[in-house]
Order: C-alpha cells, then sequence, then structure tokens
C-alpha cells in the first residue's frame, strides 16, 4: 500500500524534532483527517532500517535512535554512569514486576522498611511515576513504570520484561537474591501483563544502572 509522501514527510520532521517519544495521537493531529499514521510510521521505520538511526516504538510511542549496532563505535571514554544502590534497583525490580504496587507491598515484598529517598531517586531519574490511589482503607499511592523506563532499557513494553528463567541465566538471579522482587510475573513462562497506567540495604553495594534487570547494552 502507498503512502502519501507528504505525510511522510510530517511525521519524519515532528519525530526529529522532538525531544521525547511521540504518541501517534499527537501525529495524527498533524495529518490530513483518514491519513493511516500505522502505515506511515511502518514505511517510516522501513526506510530506517539499514541507515545510523533507526525507528523504535517505546510504550506504545515513537522515536529516532541510534543503530543499536553502532553504539560501540558512538560510546564516549569519559562516560559518566550513574549508579543504583542495591535497595534502588530491588525497588525499581518491585514496581516493574508488581505494578501498579503501593509502598507498603514494596515493604512487604522486601521485608524492610522503605528509605525517605530511594523512591525519590527512582522518581528523579524518570523511571517510576505515582498512579492513581488505590480504593481501599486510606487510598494509598500507586507507583508504575515510565515511558522513559522502556525506553532506557530499550523495551517496546512491560511484556518484554525478562522472566525467571531469563533472570537466572543472565546470571542476576540465584540463591542469594531476593526472588520475591520479580514475583509471580517473572515466573510464568509468558511476558507479565502491561497494566497501562528499610532500615535500608547498604548504599555501598551499587550496581551500573546499564545492568539492571539484564536488559541494557
Amino acid at each position: 500500500m502507498s503512502v502519501d509522501y507528504d505525510a511522510l514527510r510530517i511525521v519524519e520532521a515532528v519525530l526529529f524534532a522532538s525531544a521525547e517519544a511521540v504518541d501517534p495521537r499527537d501525529l495524527a493531529a498533524r495529518l490530513p483527517e483518514g491519513c493511516d499514521v500505522a502505515a506511515v510510521l511502518a514505511e517510516l521505520q522501513r526506510h530506517y532500517a539499514p541507515r545510523g538511526i533507526t525507528l523504535v516504538e517505546r510504550g506504545g510511542k515513537w522515536a529516532f535512535r541510534t543503530a543499536p549496532d553502532l553504539a560501540d563505535r558512538l560510546r564516549v571514554e569519559s562516560t559518566e554512569l550513574r549508579k543504583l544502590s542495591r535497595a534502588a534497583v530491588e525497588v525499581l525490580a518491585i514496581i516493574a514486576y508488581h505494578q501498579p504496587v503501593t509502598r507498603a507491598e514494596i515493604e512487604e515484598i522486601r521485608g524492610v522498611a522503605l528509605s525517605k529517598g530511594t523512591l525519590d531517586i527512582l522518581f528523579e531519574a524518570g523511571w517510576v511515576r505515582p498512579g492513581r490511589r488505590r480504593q481501599s482503607p486510606g487510598r494509598p499511592l500507586q507507583w508504575l513504570t515510565t515511558d522513559g523506563f522502556l525506553d532506557h532499557f530499550g523495551l517496546e513494553g512491560i511484556g518484554d520484561l525478562p522472566d525467571i528463567k531469563e533472570l537466572k541465566a543472565s546470571g542476576l538471579l540465584d540463591g542469594s537474591a531476593r526472588a520475591g522482587a520479580y514475583g509471580n510475573r517473572a515466573e510464568t513462562d509468558g511476558p507479565p501483563v502491561d497494566t497501562g497506567e528499610i532500615p535500608d540495604m547498604p548504599e555501598d553495594d551499587a550496581f551500573d544502572d546499564e545492568t539492571l534487570l539484564g536488559i541494557g547494552e
């Protein structure tokens, strides 16, 4: 099926100019009524597939990203890596696999109280966000991962998170790990469902965010 050339150029320009991934509905608003946005995106994705930048989908939104096979050549030697404490890694894993999840549930899964700054760190990194309050006594706030989390770790959706077998194979889950952080969703053979929506551990035991959950580069 042929794609309107002007529509192709408009979508390409919007994606190129945007600092964040773009929702297809926002693209549709800039195109003539009845234009097939999905077909335009598919054609752009096909066009850029062999090039230095590619068109990718992250959490239902679209953006241009560097081709994965060029990552090593573009890496800067003076890269400054952010570090996450073991506590922050555990909390992020709990939110990713159990979302939407409340603070009390996070503490119950970890077995220790949640330190004041752990959620703040993940929130400031743009990887978690507050969701709707649960309709239960106290109406506790629920936490979810963000599109930024998906984008950083190269996931199209929550369903692409590794399952328990993949975690074990990568060496990230062993007898000493807090397996409960990954929960029932990781234990199933299928991917988790995207819902849409302490005294703390020692801080000197830190992880590179690139190795978190085994899904970084």
